[in-house]
Parts: C-alpha cells; structure tokens; sequence
C-alpha cells in the first residue's frame, strides 16, 4: 500500500491501524541541533486527544509519544525520527456486528473493492486514529519553523461553521478559541453550538463543519509557480485529513463572485516595504508566499458513523440496515482543528527547506 507518506526535504510516513497495538510515524529531512524532546511534541497531542468533552468521542487514549531514533541530548541528529503513541483503550467488539456490512459514508466499499480485505474494527488505515501521527509530525515540523523564524512564526486554527451555524467574523477572538470544546473564535456563538451539538448528538446523528488554519509570520518566498505551488500541496495537505471534502485559500470560492477591482490585493509602500491591504490572497500568489497571513480553510463532511439506521448492503450483495455501535465525534470538525494546523506546519517547513536547497539563502 503505497501514499502512506506526505512532504519532499521535510517528509513523513506514518503506519498503525485503528485497533492495532500501536500507531506511528518516521519523520525524514529534520536538520541537525533542533530542540526536540517528547515535551515539545506532547502538548500538541493533548489537543487533539479524545475524550476531552461529551462532543467528541469517549474512547481513552493518554496519546503518550515517545521518540525511538533521531534525538541526541535533546536536539535532533539530522537521521530519520521514529515517534510512536500506543493504543490504550480499543473495544473491538464494538464493530463485530458491522464487520460484513458496509457503513454509508466510510471507506468500508471502497477499500474493499480495492484491496480485497479490510480491518471493519474502526476503519483500519482508514480511521482517523492515524491523525494522531500526523499532529506529532507537525509538531517535530514547528520546532524547524521556530528555529528558522522565531517568535514571529505562529501556526493556530478556529472552527467556523457547525452545521449551519457560523460564526460572525467581527467577534473574532483568538484568546479564547483554546478555552472552549469547539475552537470556536466567536463568544456569542458558543451557546447556540452547544445546544445544537447536544441535539444532534443525542438523535444519534451527526454534523459537519468548516475549520480555518492561519501560519503567521511566514516569510515571501516559499513555494514555486507551478506543479509545486505551497497553495497546492496546502490543498492536498487539508484534503488528505479525513472526512474533508472542500479545501479553500484566502477569499476561496467568494472570489469568484467579487468585481476584478475588488479580488485583488492592493499595494503600497510603508517604511520602504511594501506592504498589502488586504489579505483575499490567502498569503499567496502565484504558488509563492507574499508575507502575509496564510490562510487555508476545509469542508468537514459530518461523521459517518451514526446511531441512527442506515440503508446499505453487505459484502454478499444483501440489503441490510447498518447501525454503527462504538464511540465516535458526533462533529468530527472538532478534533480536526489540531490536525489542520498540523498539516499546515508540514507543509511551510517542507518548502521552507526545499527554498534553503534551491536558492542557499533564508526567504525575504
């Protein structure tokens, strides 16, 4: 099974299934004497671990990290990091009534029909478990940027939208989106995601999201004009997370109802740089950073395992209803936040390492 990797210098594999004994990753192209220890890596982790509220999945796992290769003292070597997170708290019978039918919305057929098998216990590589891996990654990718950029370099990410409940971007507040169960940047929305959650979740149902991922402090430069463009592989990055079905930079799809006049980003110089005035772009022009914000924003469709019956068949052709038992995010959006921001670290020290190889010199 090949494309169990992401990223050319900075680049990561992750293995594990769901329900096996253990998760991991190995992560290749880090440069030698960055500060990495299980404590730099760990805090990201505990942000995206289940069972922190009733809105996400109840399953117990501490997503302990360690670091098998790849650290001396502290600081990394330059060879491959090997992480690995056991898994704690699998019920595998909790699928066995399912493990010969196929649940509407999941990877059941479709894995099926490509590779003859499949792991009904959770989805297997299939399952979302294996974002855990990828926040690790991320994390060993922020201590790269960090090193590289400084204080000024800041990765976070906001849910937006819950079902069809948005949030008013004039009350957009960062100080207390890590205060709250849905990463929600907008106080007055919180109630009303709340009670709709709680609704929906109780009916055995489900619903989708919309999450936003800014990188702050990222230097122009990074990226290239063409197949390699940093939009492009942030696109691939935030559709590869599960459940996504729509990726968008800056303006996105608004963009394409707004006058020529009114896309744009106009220009000037302030203190003999210049400087824009807005920020449709995203960050990114032509493939290439600008120095501005980089914004990325993903569709989370709602989760696919639900209590209430569905149509589907079995794996013999019968026609059957499916009803999937276990403990699953009635809005999945929730935990991808971590993930997003995750990738979009990967994603900025990849480039920023390619930029180091092709030209020799830090980005402007």
């Amino acid at each position: 099974m090949p494309g169990n990797a992401f990223g050319t210098a900075f680049r990561f594999a992750t293995w594990g299934e769901s329900h096996g004994p253990a998760i991991g990753c190995i992560v290749d192209g880090v440069p030698p004497r960055i500060p990495l220890t299980e404590d730099e890596i760990q805090p990201w982790l505990d942000r995206r671990r289940p069972g922190q509220s009733k809105f996400v999945t109840q399953r117990k796992e501490p997503d302990t990290v360690r670091i098998l290769s790849g650290t001396f003292d502290g600081v990394t070597t330059g060879s491959p990091i090997a992480l690995i997170i056991e898994n704690a708290d699998q019920r595998s019978r909790d699928y066995s009534e399912i493990k010969d039918l196929f649940r509407p919305g999941h990877a059941d057929y479709t894995y099926w029909k490509k590779y003859g098998i499949r792991d009904f216990r959770g989805g297997g590589r299939a399952s979302a478990r294996e974002t855990a891996m990828r926040v690790a990654a991320g994390a060993v990718a922020r201590q790269v940027l960090a090193k590289a950029w400084g204080d000024i370099f800041k990765i976070r990410g906001a849910m937006i939208k819950m079902g069809p409940l948005c949030i008013n971007d004039e009350r957009w507040d960062w100080d207390i989106v890590s205060d709250n169960p849905f990463w929600c940047p907008d106080a007055k929305a919180l109630p009303l995601w709340e009670r709709f959650l709680d609704t929906v979740r109780k009916e055995g149902s489900s619903a989708g999201a919309v999450v936003e991922i800014h990188g702050e402090g990222v230097p122009a430069g990074l990226g290239e004009p063409v197949y390699d463009k940093i939009d492009a592989d942030l696109a691939k990055a935030m559709m590869s997370i599960n459940a996504v079905k729509g990726v968008e930079i800056g303006q996105g799809f608004a963009s394409a109802a707004l006058a020529g006049e009114y896309a744009h980003d106009a220009m000037r110089m302030l203190g003999g740089e210049v400087v824009f005035k807005s920020n449709r772009s995203g960050g990114v022009l032509g493939g290439i950073t600008n120095g501005q914000p980089v914004i990325a924003r993903f569709a989370v469709k709602p989760t696919s395992s639900l209590l209430k019956p569905q149509q589907t068949v079995t794996v013999d052709g019968r026609e059957t209803m499916a009803i999937t038992k276990g403990r699953h995010d009635p809005c999945v959006g929730i935990r991808a936040v971590p993930v997003g921001e995750a990738m979009m670290a990967c994603v900025l020290a990849d480039h920023w390492l390619r930029h180091q190889g092709q030209t020799g010199r830090q980005p402007d």
